[in-house]
């Protein structure tokens, strides 16, 4: 998890507008689970792609695919991976650490200025950390579907009552 989070630390002293989603937001808003990856959500200018991925490839992470890691801050290309290959997430890893994968996706169902807009800041051991609302953590996760993605609704939804139960006493 450390070296997650100087990977986000110096993402976030690069200029990377970028917000955390996926399984890493829901332990972050207070639900423990298991996940393998960090998934973030990037606004999609070509600078900022560019930088994010100039960042990642400094840490040592590479493409899974065969392609190059600047091919995906080129918007056409993006596009056309998402169009015609289905890319949901690009993801990049460390070939000498397995526990190390980031995601970046390709699209999302919100836009990046809403996700933004709304993101809540999270102190981790010293570490600013911009997170996905729960509104918008769980609106990704509905449109996911996926067996995973449906429990993490249920345990979004449970931290969102105990919350409210908090404020109104």
């Amino acid at each position: 998890m450390w070296r997650l989070l100087e990977i986000l630390d110096r993402l976030r002293a690069a200029g990377v507008e970028h917000v955390v989603v996926g399984g890493v937001a829901v332990v972050l808003h207070g639900h423990t689970r298991l996940t393998v990856d960090l998934d973030l959500a990037l606004d999609l200018a070509s600078a900022n792609v560019r930088a994010a991925v100039d960042v990642l490839t400094e840490e040592g992470l590479v493409p899974r695919l065969p392609v190059s890691a600047s091919d995906f801050a080129e918007p056409s290309t993006r596009e056309a991976w998402v169009r015609d290959r289905h890319l949901v997430a690009f993801t990049m890893h460390d070939p000498r650490d397995a526990r190390l994968e980031v995601d970046l996706l390709a699209t999302t169902p919100i836009a990046f200025e809403d996700l933004a807009r709304d993101a809540v800041d999270v102190d981790v051991a010293g570490h600013h950390v911009r997170v996905a609302s729960l509104d918008h953590l769980m609106e990704m996760k509905r449109a996911s579907g996926r067996p995973q993605d449906v429990a993490d609704i249920e345990a979004l939804e449970a931290i969102r009552r105990r919350s409210t139960l908090e404020d109104n006493d």
